[in-house]
């Protein structure tokens, strides 16, 4: 089950790979993302030595929070992947024109996990041609509903 999704890394790239990550989360965070107060649009993932992190997700406290706790909506947080993932992914993005990017954040056993994919960037004319498929496939299905 999706939390959030990133529509908008469809749009910006070519997603390659899939690959599923834990993350590492304050109690806060748990809740407000469960209310469904995290965004992850303008989100990118790096890998900085052998461990992962999501950098700009932003996760908007809960006004319930508790008093004690000075929540940082943007903060980094750690990726929790296997080492073999990690390994593939770093030869990966050291590649010239690889990315990491997540695509959203879902529930698995009952733990916020987020599905990050290895993305090479389209240019604009890919971007345009993309809307075009997308615009004809609707046309297509408008004109076989007329005839039926």
């Amino acid at each position: 089950m999706s939390i959030v999704e990133n529509r908008k890394a469809f749009h910006d790239y070519f997603i390659e790979e899939r690959f599923e990550a834990g993350l590492v989360l304050e109690g806060w965070e748990v809740k407000a993302i469960r209310a469904g107060r995290a965004q992850i649009k303008e989100a990118y993932v790096i890998v900085k030595g052998a461990e992962a992190f999501i950098i700009g997700m932003h996760v908007s406290a809960l006004p319930t929070a508790s008093t004690h706790v000075h929540p940082d909506p943007t903060r980094t947080r750690k990726l929790l992947l296997h080492a073999s993932e990690l390994a593939k992914l770093i030869g990966k993005v050291e590649r010239s024109g690889y990315t990491l990017v997540p695509l959203n954040l879902h529930y698995a056993k009952g733990r916020i996990k987020a599905e990050i994919g290895l993305a090479k960037g389209k240019k604009q004319h890919d971007k345009r041609e993309a809307e075009k498929e997308r615009d004809w496939q609707r046309e297509k299905q408008r004109l076989m509903r007329v005839k039926s």
